[in-house]
Order: C-alpha cells, then sequence, then structure tokens
C-alpha cells in the first residue's frame, strides 16, 4: 500500500531537524511553500506539518510562522529534570539551600533516633497527618498571617502534591479553571492531565485582570482560579491588598473556588494578608518547605474549609495513602524549634543579595523580578528567540528555562526565566555574565 503523501514530507523534514541542518528556532517553509514545492493540497501540508508538532519537533506561533523546536530542553509539564552537562551552571530549577544545612539535617536526625517513640514512625499515619504534626503545621501557618485550627490543616508530600490533591477534590474533568497568562508549570500540567477546561487570564504589571476574571464568570462556569498572590512564579509580582480583596469579592458572588499558591510566600514579607483570611469558606491554601527549607524536605500542607476535609483526606490516600512519618517528624521538629523561622529569616536576605548580584551582572537588560525573589524573568527583545537563546547558552554552560513550560495560551512570549538560588554565588555571576553577553549580542 502507497503511503500517505504526507508521510514524505514529515520523513524529509525530521531527518533534516535531526541531522543537525536545519537548527533550534529555524523557520520553516510555510504550508503554501510546502504545497508548491511538494505539489500536494493545503489538506496534506497541514496534515505534515501537525504530524512534526505532535512529534514535539516544531513549535508554531501565531502571525509568525513553525519553528524548530529545542528537544533539549524541558517540555511539557516543566517539570521534568533537566540534566545538566559536566561543569554546567544549573539556573532552571529553584532549590534555594544555605551552607551549614547538611549539619541541620545531621542533628535533626540524631534528635528523632533519641526520641522515646521511634517505633511510631514505622506505622501508618492518618490521612493528612497526626493530630500533634497538624497543630505545628497550623502554627506555622502563623507566620504568613493564616490562623486557623489544626482540623482545617493536612499535611501532603510536598506542595505539589498539595496542588494536586486540591484539584482532585475541587474539581473532575471538564470544570473551568482560571489561570494567569503565565502560570506555575506543575499547576498546568496536573491540570492538563486531569482534562481541565483551562483558561488563561490576562497580566498587566504582572498583576492578574481581575476585569478579565469578572467577564469570564458571566460567560463561562468558573469553577475555581488558581493564583499565586505573594511571589508569582515567573514574574515574582505580588497582588496588592484592593485586588486580593476584589478577587474574594468575585469568588462569593460567582461561587468559584481560589486555589491560593503561597509556595514563595515567606520570601515576600511583608505582604497583603492571604486570600484565605478574606474568603476562608472558598480557599485552599497550599504551601510546603521545599523552598523554604530544602528540596528533599517532601513535606507540604492544605488549609482549606472544614467542609473539604472528607475530599481532601480521600485525594490523599488515592495518590499516596500517606505522607512519609520520618521526613513530617523531622520538619515538625525543626519548626517547633524555630529552625524554620530562622531559614526563612536567612533566605529572605540571600534572596535580596543575589537579586542585587543580578541587576548589577544584567546590567542593561530588562528585569522583571521581586527584590526578595529566588528568580527572576528576563523578557528579550530585538527579535530575540528564547529557545536560540537557550540553546546557545546551554553550548557555553549555563542551563535556564524558556517561557514555555509557563505559557497557558498558545501565545509564548519570548522570555526566559532564571533561577538564583541553587548555586553558589560565584558560579552565578559567572553565569549571569553569560547571560548578559548572550541577550544582548
Amino acid at each position: 500500500m502507497r503511503p500517505a503523501r504526507y508521510h514524505a514530507i514529515v520523513d524529509e523534514l525530521a531527518a533534516r531537524i535531526h541531522s543537525g541542518e536545519l537548527r533550534p528556532g529555524d523557520r520553516l517553509p510555510t504550508i503554501r511553500a510546502l504545497m508548491q514545492s511538494h505539489g500536494v493540497a493545503l489538506a496534506t501540508a497541514s496534515r505534515a506539518m501537525g504530524e512534526l508538532a505532535a512529534a514535539g519537533l516544531v513549535v508554531g506561533e501565531t502571525g509568525r510562522g513553525t519553528f524548530v523546536r529545542d528537544a533539549s530542553l524541558p517540555r511539557g509539564s516543566g517539570l521534568e529534570h533537566h540534566p545538566a552537562g559536566f561543569g554546567a551552571i544549573d539556573l532552571s530549577l529553584s532549590y534555594p539551600t544555605l551552607p551549614g544545612q547538611d549539619q541541620m539535617l545531621r542533628e535533626g536526625l540524631r534528635g528523632i533516633a533519641a526520641s522515646g517513640d521511634l517505633d511510631a514512625l514505622l506505622h501508618s499515619a492518618p490521612q493528612g497527618g497526626r493530630p500533634h504534626e497538624r497543630q505545628t503545621m497550623a502554627r506555622h501557618l502563623r507566620n504568613r498571617g493564616i490562623r486557623l485550627p489544626p482540623e482545617q490543616v493536612l499535611i501532603v508530600a510536598g506542595a505539589q502534591h498539595g496542588l494536586a490533591v486540591t484539584l482532585m477534590a475541587l474539581l473532575k474533568p471538564g470544570d473551568v479553571l482560571a489561570v494567569d497568562a503565565l502560570s506555575y508549570p506543575g499547576l498546568l500540567a496536573l491540570a492538563r492531565a486531569q482534562r481541565l477546561d483551562i483558561l488563561a487570564l490576562p497580566q498587566a504589571g504582572g498583576q492578574t485582570d481581575l476585569d478579565a476574571l469578572a467577564r469570564l464568570c458571566k460567560r463561562r462556569p468558573v469553577r475555581a482560579i488558581y493564583t499565586m498572590p505573594t511571589l508569582h512564579n515567573p514574574l515574582g509580582s505580588v497582588m496588592p491588598a484592593d485586588d486580593r480583596i476584589r478577587l474574594a469579592r468575585l469568588a462569593e458572588q460567582h461561587e468559584l473556588m481560589i486555589i491560593e499558591d503561597g509556595t514563595y510566600a515567606f520570601l515576600g514579607e511583608p505582604a497583603p494578608a492571604p486570600v484565605i483570611t478574606l474568603a476562608p469558606q472558598r480557599t485552599v491554601y497550599v504551601s510546603g518547605l521545599s523552598k523554604s527549607v530544602a528540596a528533599g524536605l517532601r513535606v507540604g500542607y492544605v488549609a482549606a474549609p472544614l467542609a473539604l476535609m472528607p475530599a481532601l483526606e480521600r485525594a490523599i490516600r488515592i495518590s499516596t495513602s500517606q505522607t512519609a512519618s520520618v521526613t513530617t517528624a523531622l520538619a515538625c521538629v525543626w519548626i517547633e524549634s524555630g529552625q524554620v523561622d530562622a531559614l526563612e529569616d536567612a533566605k529572605r536576605a540571600d534572596a535580596r543579595r543575589r537579586q542585587a548580584l543580578a541587576r548589577r551582572a544584567l546590567r542593561g537588560c530588562t528585569v522583571v523580578a521581586h527584590p526578595m525573589s529566588y528568580y527572576l524573568w528576563l523578557p528579550l527583545s530585538g527579535g530575540q528567540r528564547a529557545d536560540r537563546i537557550a540553546a546557545a547558552l546551554e553550548a557555553d554552560g549555563v542551563l535556564l528555562t524558556t517561557a514555555e513550560p509557563f505559557a497557558a495560551t498558545t501565545h509564548v512570549p519570548q522570555a526566559v526565566r532564571v533561577a538564583l538560588g541553587s548555586v553558589a554565588p560565584e558560579a552565578l555571576a559567572r553565569a549571569l555574565e553569560i547571560i548578559r553577553a548572550a541577550v544582548t549580542a
């Protein structure tokens, strides 16, 4: 049987991409050009381009054309680990740690080993944690201005797990979830996996367009909105107090739920009151200790209305059965001893120093960031393409993330996110100089 004609076009272009003849960022022929060069109909040429896109080899941009995609960069959810080559400086992931935390871990484990009821950690814990652990997390939430009884706090296996169980508990496939046009890739991946209807809200100056949300709620049955009001990822913005009040009112008016992500909120202090304090019956607050303490400590927490507790506990049972007893115990020891508070203070100071370093190193560049954030957003100009810049930087031994994983729309801005907290300051300074040279060339 003779193969379909579009296969020949797909095979030819794929071979040119794999051989390196067509490089990341190169523009492909237009549909009309393919029709003329191969003598095929519009449907055949369009099918060929669609097959290349489905294979992850090309990416289309409205009004600009179709370009070769850089297969070496993280794709899809934006959560995949991008292994650094030997000597590479990895600024793609945001996992800040401070000197001396290894000794803190050593002492914490000794303390757990010397506890009186070590056997308890070998047995299953209730979904959401033991009562005294939930009480400790409830006390920790007071650092963010949230005062809730432990019955409204659940322990989860990190903030990402907290977002997963929240979506499982609140939404079903086909439900409408509103998000910012640029949003956290982990949330977008979860929403797509759950087959939610993701609707992107425009952003002006890094802030959510609440007028657009109000209009959307009149047209569509929005079930929930995901927001990072304090230290938005990737833009580093902080939602003003008036906007938080308005968001709470919109939630009441249109009966939608608010999923408030506080993962980076510890860096944004002082900040306006969390949204959960303004709409306590309509907000689920999710956060964790991966940024304030360490990525390997997969402990997070979910604060929610009492009526949602059974559904959230079911979601925990379905997804992980329970959280790890040893890491939960370790987190509670550090919270109760004040070590988490001390780490948060130290990391705020560290992030401020790194932002100042970045501003100096990236002189002449447009930098979008909060002064105490562990990441920055670098819009590109002059027709520069983010995938091409990222590929060139990787060749120079620097890894970062393009805007693609953060985009909730088909339009992907030409920008990159640079994580500042995962490498030593000396390496960071070198990497930033290399980035500046690449984007100002």
